[in-house]
């Protein structure tokens, strides 16, 4: 108590010394610049605050103010110091020091209604506008001839005059229409995704306007000349943000083992250890190893047998460079980007509608070429995030191939899931959902940062502001801009027709006549399918009809023989033409008797099987006639300002910033330069500037982020185990050297992702054995030195082709439309097969809603919005569904047919040929015996089921 009477003593006393208006200069700042400054001032600004004048103080930080006049309770930087967190690492301010900056709050901080006022500029205007207005009357739609996205439209009006007079709110239109409730329209709020103006918001307007509607010398805020106050040096010198140094091969003592650098990186360690690399896998082990490695699939018989026979010393490296040579290794990498993409045929999103995005497929094809086609991942890059502005494709005279992979690879950042089409998930909040998304898609996969923290707030663990993060989303503002929305699919809303985000299909250097062809072509078949459409389902209800009699005739059977005629006749009389006795026979017998088509399949057979095989020769119809478009992304120019929004609030916005790059990853001081791509071009050229920035040679992670990918893929982990993640958060390279050798080697062999395979996989690292002992198990038991090799259970989609490859069931058919699912009764998501058999998994129909469920059950990613690294479960459902599903049982039973085929009716020869289809590899006595047995007590089909079910077949050594 005494402490306490102390304490208001001396507040009083401070009061009664500091007028009400207590100078800020001088009784709060000396003891401001006496505690905060070094971490708060204009040199260095954490959080964006700025304690060493009285604007920036009153500004306040990234998450808004810091003081509230008259409210010192209601204040952070009282209540702060006052519970002794600020200032950090120094002593509690005084008693006295408290006192005077509580007094001076309570004073009312220094702040006036004249001087808030005089202090509004068009820039705490205008956020407001295009959050509310804009999208009626901005700048590519302005109803009435309004445009209210800069300050001169509003002066300049509309067909009903000037929207304000500068000093007279109350005269001004734009108050008027507001305070009437005439704008915005209440009855076309959700179609616009605009709510309504708050009278807070209609306040500060008014202010603004009563000021004379001042604009104002606010400059956006950008990386300039001078050092950054919001990133130090210091920040910049953790490993990650440095480029990559040149290192060395280290001198190891086990010298013949080393048949490149990175076996030597690797032995350094380990013989510090006391370890070295495990002896060389066999032969079979090896191609079976590298052939689901880059292709995604098995050997044949006749590819390991030839191998197994090859006497050349580089028979293992000609083995490597043909499996980079086959398509199938496209395929295989081609899904490995996908992941990291978020690549889905559907929106997803919000609402439990998952619309089919019908063009996606293209952007797959895209990059499956790419990988075969071993495009430098630095142009790999360029294309996808800024293909569009890298040829003036709209007045070419011819369009090249190149142009339309530059279109197509635009795809990469709208892959996301994104419900905007849909006007109950269309307001700017979802919109900014989507751009958030987009932008841990690039930073996830690309630049391996968690930058989707910094929406809200400053990260908590990397020197990545919050003004960093809209400084990137303004770089994508010319594609991405929440208040100039583009859909995702195409729409009729208020009245105004919306494209999607689609740019149309040219066939690359086609004449006019051909393109003319290819349209009358696709008509053609349009009009087939639609003729066979319709045939199908014509004769479907031909059977349903006679389904529907011999169900009825069974149900009628079961009631009295004397209710026969009259429930027979009730049940085809019309509902409003029955007898008053006929409606009470309805009331007892209708619901008994009657079918839904969903029932009738069930419970009848014959029908429900043709029922099912008319709905596949229908999805494979509609699959078979792709239109002319590409899902893309493009620069429109023109993109409205970006502001701070803090706490990621669309509400709360804070200061105009310009386009930028992490500072923490440049010097600080050197400015992100964007002009439009060619002369008259239409784009603002930001993100080519950026892409040009990612990939050049000194960039701190463009290399190591892809290279540690690469390397996971081979080895199993990263050298940076979190591979989304270099900040300081993340892990520690197990081998720092190793890293940045290699993604220096990457960037020399011209940024080849086929280099790296053939660098990783030809060393002796990669050729261990995966055979664990006893000193792996006390030295390195979680093989964090590679000491041996790793294995792997197969992904989802590798067992399902490697199960449809085997059994002869595999229908090789490359690129184009997605091969269509179905979603059965049960449940269960099977891909629609056709004549040829199934596809591979990369090239079925992936909605985010149904993923096949074999696919689903072995751990495919759900894309939300992307997948940085599979995980791999180990779960009963597996199992139960290897064992049980009908699919599976088919496979088995092709599987047994084809091992007939090549081995005829020998058992000893069925059981060689089978373990050389399914295992890439003759048995050995033990399988010999024990298959020898099976076979004698089960069918050679069950004999192939068990092998599909078995770990040597799940799991790659």
């Amino acid at each position: 108590m005494a402490r306490h009477a102390s304490y208001l003593a001396i507040v009083v006393l401070a009061a009664s010394s500091l007028s009400r208006g207590a100078e800020f200069e001088s009784a709060v700042l000396p003891i401001l610049q006496s505690n905060c400054l070094p971490c708060h001032g204009e040199k260095v600004r954490m959080k964006d605050l700025n304690l060493g004048a009285y604007e920036p103080l009153m500004k306040g930080s990234e998450s808004g103010p810091v003081v509230v006049p008259g409210k010192p309770d209601e204040s952070r930087l009282y209540r702060l110091v006052q519970e002794g967190k600020m200032p950090m690492g120094k002593a509690r301010l005084s008693e006295k020091e408290l006192a005077a900056i509580r007094a001076w709050i309570e004073g009312g901080a220094g702040a006036t209604k004249k001087a808030e006022t005089a202090s509004l500029n068009q820039h705490d205007i205008l956020p407001i506008l295009l959050l509310r207005c804009t999208a009626c009357h901005g700048l590519r739609h302005q109803e009435a001839g309004l445009n209210l996205s800069t300050r001169a439209g509003m002066l300049q009006g509309g067909k009903s005059g000037p929207a304000l007079i500068p000093g007279n709110s109350a005269g001004s239109l734009l108050v008027q229409r507001i305070q009437s409730g005439d704008m915005p329209p209440k009855k076309g709020l959700i179609d616009a995704g605009v709510k309504p103006v708050t009278p807070g918001e209609m306040e500060k307007i008014a202010k603004w306007i009563d000021a004379g509607a001042p604009e104002g010398n606010v400059k956006p805020d950008v990386a300039t000349t001078e050092p950054d106050p919001l990133v130090s040096d210091k920040d910049r010198k953790f490993w990650a943000f440095q480029p990559p140094r040149a290192a060395k091969a280290p001198k190891v003592r086990d010298a013949g083992r080393v048949r490149n650098p990175i076996d030597a990186f690797l032995l350094q360690k380990l013989e510090a250890r006391g370890l070295a690399l495990s002896p060389e896998a066999d032969k079979p082990t090896l191609i079976r190893r590298v052939s689901f490695d880059l292709t995604g699939l098995p050997p044949e018989p006749a590819e390991v047998q030839a191998f197994l026979a090859d006497r050349d010393p580089r028979a293992y490296e000609k083995l490597i460079d043909r499996l980079l040579a086959s398509p199938r290794y496209g395929e295989r990498w081609g899904r490995f980007w996908l992941d990291l993409a978020g690549y889905a045929d559907s929106t997803g999103g919000k609402l439990s509608a998952d619309t089919v995005r019908p063009f996606a497929w293209r952007y797959r094809d895209y990059v499956i070429r790419a990988f075969n086609a071993d495009k430098p991942y630095n142009r790999f890059l360029l294309e996808q995030i800024a293909g569009d502005e890298l040829e003036n494709y709209e007045a070419a005279p011819v369009v090249t191939p190149a142009m339309m992979d530059n279109l197509i690879a635009t795809g990469f950042l709208s892959m996301g899931p994104d419900s905007t089409n849909e006007r109950e998930v269309n307001f700017v909040d979802d919109r900014l959902d989507v751009i958030a998304d987009e932008i841990d898609v690039l930073g996830s996969a690309v630049m391996g940062l968690t930058m989707k923290c910094a929406r809200c707030h400053s990260h908590k663990y990397d020197p990545i502001p919050q003004r960093d993060y809209y400084r990137l989303a303004d770089v994508f503002k010319g594609a991405y801009d929440e208040h100039d929305w583009v859909p995702p699919l195409a729409a009729e809303k208020y009245g105004r027709t919306f494209t999607g985000r689609y740019l149309p299909y040219v066939t690359p250097n086609a004449t006019p006549f051909q393109i003319m062809q290819e349209e009358r072509a696709r008509e053609l078949q349009a009009a087939e399918a639609k003729v066979r459409t319709a045939a199908l389902q014509e004769g479907l209800k031909k059977s349903a009809e006679e389904a529907n009699k011999r169900v009825f005739e069974q149900r009628l059977a079961e009631l009295p023989q004397e209710l026969h005629e009259d429930v027979r006749k009730m049940f085809n009389t019309p509902a409003d033409k029955r007898t008053e006795a006929q409606q009470e026979l309805a009331k007892k017998y209708e619901a008994r008797l009657r079918v839904n088509p969903r029932q009738l399949r069930r419970i009848d057979p014959a029908y429900g099987k043709e029922a099912d095989e008319v709905d596949r020769q229908i999805k494979a119809f509609a699959a078979q006639s792709p239109e002319p478009k590409i899902h893309a992304l493009w620069d429109r120019g023109d993109p409205t300002p970006t502001y701070v929004l803090r706490r990621g609030s669309p509400t709360n916005f804070g200061q105009l910033v310009g386009p930028g790059v992490p500072s923490v990853l440049t010097d600080g001081k050197t400015p992100f330069v964007a002009t439009p791509p060619w002369p008259g071009a239409r784009k603002t050229g930001r993100r080519l500037a950026f892409a040009q920035w990612l990939v050049r040679p000194e960039h701190p992670l463009t290399s190591r982020v892809m290279v540690n990918r690469i390397w996971r893929e081979h080895f199993g982990t990263g050298i940076v185990k979190t591979l989304a993640n270099f900040g300081k958060a993340g892990a520690e390279p197990t081998h720092p050297e190793l890293l940045d050798w290699l993604a220096g080697e990457f960037v020399r062999q011209g940024w080849s992702i086929k280099s790296m395979h053939r660098m990783m996989m030809t060393s002796s690292a990669y050729r261990q054995s995966s055979k664990v002992t006893s000193l792996h198990e006390e030295k390195d038991p979680d093989n964090v030195l590679l000491s041996r090799m790793t294995m792997r259970r197969m992904p989802g989609e590798v067992l399902n082709d490697t199960m449809l490859l085997v059994s002869g069931r595999l229908d090789q058919s490359r690129f184009g439309v997605p091969a269509p699912v179905e979603v059965r009764a049960d449940g269960l998501v099977t891909p629609v097969g056709s004549e040829k058999g199934w596809r591979r998994s990369v090239y079925v129909q992936q909605r985010r809603s149904n993923t096949p469920t074999l696919l689903d059950n072995f751990d495919f990613p759900a894309m939300t919005p992307n997948c940085v690294e599979r995980v791999d479960s180990t779960v009963a459902t597996q199992a139960l569904h290897l064992m049980n599903n009908g699919m599976i049982d088919d496979l088995a039973d092709s599987l047994a047919k084809r091992v007939v085929e090549l081995a005829g009716s020998d058992p000893k020869q069925q059981i060689e040929k089978l373990y050389w289809i399914a295992l890439s590899r003759p048995p050995d006595e033990e399988e010999r015996k024990l298959s020898l047995e099976g076979l004698a007590k089960l069918s050679l089909a069950r004999l192939c089921h068990t092998m599909l079910n078995s770990a040597a077949f799940l799991y790659i050594d």
